[in-house]
């Protein structure tokens, strides 16, 4: 009996072109993402690995270093805790000014970050709105100050978290949240076994998102730093100058150290994400 063979046929897609849209995607992030990237682990070999480390590992760039991610990561976490408030203040409520309010969370976005450093500044100096209560009230000095550093991180990085927590809010729905309180949960046990493990994977994807925005802003921070070195220099304040001092180089062993160091903390915060939302 002879077999049937059945011809292959080429499954269908609705939309064609696959082939042409991933060869494009493909030369576009190539030409602008992965060659840069290239050149930049590139070129401070250059130096030799003994240069390399040399250059890393001054007393200037680690302090540098240590400020850009501190503070980053101190802005992150403060604005994980404000962003949720925020967020959760602008969908579930009706108030009045709430268009503005919401308005205003997306500022940073379209402010240039060298006027928000201006205005950063101006508030919080010693002799401002905002810095002179605080010197005399509670002796407690913002500007030019490692203090500035997370004030400006803050500012720049809370937009992501609202924005990305306020579309999981408004399709939660409060079902569960009644049907929790029906049955006896107080409001911290409703916050904590309903609320929080369904806004976890968002939240941890908001912080990520602000803590990467944070480790390279530099406009807005550098204004209310005072850049005083071992202080409140930020690394890529320290690529700048040694970028002026055509030291290039030293410049991009800093970029390749924060390069390496930001990919792999947002690379355990994106596991930790897709974690939590297995968990789910």
């Amino acid at each position: 009996m002879a077999s049937l063979v059945v011809p292959y046929r080429r499954e269908r897609r609705v939309l064609p072109g696959f082939g042409l849209s991933l060869g494009f995607t493909l030369f576009y992030l190539s030409v602008i993402v992965l060659i840069p990237i290239a050149a930049l682990l590139i070129r401070p070999w250059t130096l030799g690995w003994e240069g390399f480390w040399d250059a890393i590992t001054t007393p200037r760039v680690l302090a540098s270093l240590r400020l850009s991610f501190g503070a980053a990561a101190i802005a992150a976490v403060i604005n994980s805790v404000f962003g949720v408030i925020v967020a959760w203040t602008l969908v579930r409520y009706n108030f009045p000014l709430k268009k503005f309010l919401d308005a205003l969370v997306d500022l940073p976005f379209a402010l240039p970050t060298a006027v928000a450093g201006i205005a950063l500044s101006t508030l919080y100096a010693p002799n401002g709105w905002l810095g002179a209560p605080l010197m005399s009230l509670f002796n407690l000095k913002v500007a030019y100050t490692p203090l500035g550093v997370v004030v400006a991180l803050v500012f720049v990085g809370l937009p992501f978290v609202v924005r990305t927590l306020e579309p999981v809010i408004a399709e939660m729905g409060i079902e569960a949240e009644e049907a929790a309180s029906t049955l006896g949960a107080s409001r911290m046990q409703i916050f904590a076994r309903v609320i929080l493990p369904a806004l976890a994977p968002a939240l941890v994807t908001g912080t990520a998102l602000s803590f990467a925005r944070a480790v390279g802003e530099y406009g807005s921070v550098i204004f209310i730093a005072g850049n005083l070195p071992m202080v409140s220099e930020i690394a890529p304040l320290l690529i700048v100058i040694k970028l002026e001092q055509f030291d290039y180089a030293g410049a991009t062993a800093i970029g390749v150290v924060m390069l390496l160091a930001s990919f792999a903390i947002i690379f355990a915060l994106n596991l930790f994400q897709s974690f939590l939302a297995s968990r789910r």
